[in-house]
């Protein structure tokens, strides 16, 4: 094992050290390895010295790899990141992770640690932190709190977990009352909202190449996705949608990402009952870049968020940011992003199979109309879900958390 000298350990005590535990970190997609990234980021920029554990599957079972965060996703540039190839027991490797975690806390001395989702998370934070004194958060982002709540998900581990951590922070207002609901008191949530890059995914002219590129007919009305499809994100209603829209008007359904492996038995049954709107589903595949992303964005004329349960998802903040037109459940957070009827559409989770109408409604409002929808989303978003929003809803954090 390598030696350190005590100036190298001496070092940590002149800042703030904190370590975030994420269960996803880019370059894994979704919107909970970009927020992880983010927040590792923000709090860096805030002068906390910040190192990263991260589990993967694409190293082998027990590895770690160090480097710095700002190589692999530029949003975490002044973070150290940490890779630990996983078991495939779920016990072993939280196991091994304390083994990994006691290492890191007598290499780093953090004062701090941060669990990016609750579980396995944010209780590997709190009970990891509990075990050595120092303090501890969790970032609930809203599915980890709706799993964890009914069968088969494990309540006591959900409240033990939210009610021994220093400070709880929520990606919305409406899941910070939910946290206070299940624990029967204040819990003196901290909100800190998804934000957007506003310099990368802005309005702007579609690219004509693109949709060439995509195959996309000039005729069709493009109505998008933007994540990792799945089930909770609204699958079978988007489907669905695609077949209704598509028996009045040519159109697409353009998923920019990937669908779900375990979602390709729906996929197939759609295809197999729908041939015709089944080859009018078109799948990008992974973008890490975020520019492509945006430019993707940009060739919708609708951008459909019909989650079932949700936190405040990523993909419709771009989309606003974009001057997008969206319509979206009521799930979660969405509401606090979208005043129905002014700068989006809302419905509600248990009527989403009217998607379809919804979609035919907005595409047959005059033009003009669309684009004050889509100059208002924007505005929505350079108002709420900024980058300095953000940083000041973090710092507020770090000064309940680690007070100089």
């Amino acid at each position: 094992m390598p030696q350190h000298s005590n100036a190298a350990r001496s070092k940590t005590s002149a800042t703030r050290r904190a370590l975030l535990i994420a269960e996803r970190f880019p370059p894994d997609l979704g919107g909970l390895a970009r927020s992880a990234a983010r927040t590792a980021g923000a709090l860096a920029r805030l002068g906390v010295a910040v190192d990263v554990l991260a589990w993967t599957r694409t190293l082998p079972p027990g590895a770690l790899e160090t480097g710095p965060a700002g190589e692999v996703v530029e949003s975490a540039t002044g973070a150290t990141l940490h890779r630990l190839g996983l078991f495939a027991n779920l016990d072993l490797s939280m196991q091994h992770t304390s083994n990994v975690l006691e290492w890191l806390h007598g290499e780093r001395d953090f004062q701090a640690v941060w669990g990016h989702y609750i579980y396995p998370a944010g209780f590997m934070a709190v009970s990891f932190a509990e075990t050595m004194g120092i303090a501890s958060t969790v970032s609930a982002r809203g599915n980890d709190v709706d799993r964890l709540m009914f069968p088969p998900g494990d309540f006591a581990r959900l409240t033990w977990t939210l009610d021994r951590a220093g400070v709880v922070t929520a990606v919305s207002r409406d899941l910070a009352h939910k946290i206070d609901m299940l624990l029967g008191r204040d819990a003196k949530v901290a909100v800190v909202p998804n934000v957007v890059d506003l310099e990368r995914f802005r309005p702007g002219p579609h690219d004509p190449a693109l949709r060439d590129e995509l195959g996309i007919a000039s005729d069709e009305a493009v109505m998008c996705f933007c994540g990792e499809l799945r089930h909770k994100k609204g699958l079978p209603f988007l489907l669905s949608a695609l077949a209704d829209v598509r028996r009045d008007r040519p159109a697409c359904l353009l998923v920019i990402g990937e669908v779900r492996a375990r979602e390709q038995e729906v996929l197939a049954r759609f295809r197999a009952e729908h041939p015709e709107d089944a080859a009018r589903l078109l799948v990008t595949g992974r973008l890490d870049d975020p520019g492509a992303v945006a430019a993707h964005l940009r060739l919708c004329d609708v951008f459909l968020q019909p989650s079932m349960w949700d936190g405040l998802p990523n993909a419709v903040l771009e989309a606003m940011a974009c001057g997008r037109c969206v319509i979206a459940s009521d799930a979660g957070g969405i509401p606090e992003a979208i005043d129905h009827g002014d700068n989006g559409f809302l419905i509600p989770r248990a009527r989403l199979h009217v998607l379809g109408e919804a979609v035919l409604e907005l595409l047959d409002l005059p033009a003009d109309e669309r684009d004050s929808l889509g100059t208002a989303a924007r505005q929505r978003v350079e108002d709420h879900f900024h980058q300095d929003r953000e940083a000041a809803a973090l710092q507020q954090v770090l000064d309940r958390l680690l007070p100089r």
